[in-house]
């Protein structure tokens, strides 16, 4: 039997497309192993996620350091350490770097709730109702040191039919939950 992918989980809060991955290693649909949950906010509930997950995680503050670079070569150590293969954000806030984007090149997935290249950043869902789009959606993506730019690896969309914020939301999380981890399933066994 192969061994397992060994990914880093990027998230900045309440880590529910973590959760998603956690739940798809553990049911053994996606062949992978979290070896470590990343966070830019000490105090965001992925922490306690990966706790009960049996995850070990790490927190930092990227203020503490004098640039990006300082703080992205720590993190490129620290996974390289853990024999990472593989970054995997899910909800995480920050534009990645060349320090990140150079040693893991090809290798960092995004999902973005929308369907790109339309309404890239944050607030997507806010974007996509304002905007009066007919269609919602949900797109994983490789990352490349634009915002929401890399190639399109995988969407899903649905029509929005005048629901309001909440019940895009629920249906954009619903589908996250199950399209991020068949995705990476799939790249993992290409």
């Amino acid at each position: 039997m192969a061994s397992k992918t060994k990914i880093a989980v990027f998230a900045s809060g309440n880590g529910s497309n973590f959760q998603a991955i956690a739940d798809a290693v553990a049911a053994g649909s996606l062949h992978a192993e979290v070896v470590l949950v990343v966070t830019d906010r000490p105090q965001a509930f992925v922490v306690e996620r990966a706790q009960k997950a049996g995850i070990a995680s790490f927190a930092f503050i990227p203020s503490a350091y004098d640039s990006k670079q300082l703080y992205e070569e720590m993190l490129k150590e620290k996974l390289q350490q853990l024999n990472v293969e593989w970054i995997v954000l899910a909800g995480y806030m920050r534009l990645i770097g060349p320090v990140l984007l150079d040693a893991f090149e090809n290798r960092i997935i995004n999902i973005h709730p929308s369907v790109l290249p339309a309404f890239p950043g944050k607030d997507a869902i806010g974007q996509t109702l304002a905007a009066g789009a007919e269609t919602a959606g949900v797109t994983v993506h490789f990352v490349d040191a634009g915002m929401d730019t890399g190639k399109i690896i995988a969407q899903q969309t649905f029509a929005v039919g005048g629901r309001g914020r909440e019940a895009v939301e629920k249906e954009i999380h619903d589908i996250e939950h199950r399209l991020y981890p068949a995705t990476l399933q799939r790249l993992f066994s290409q």
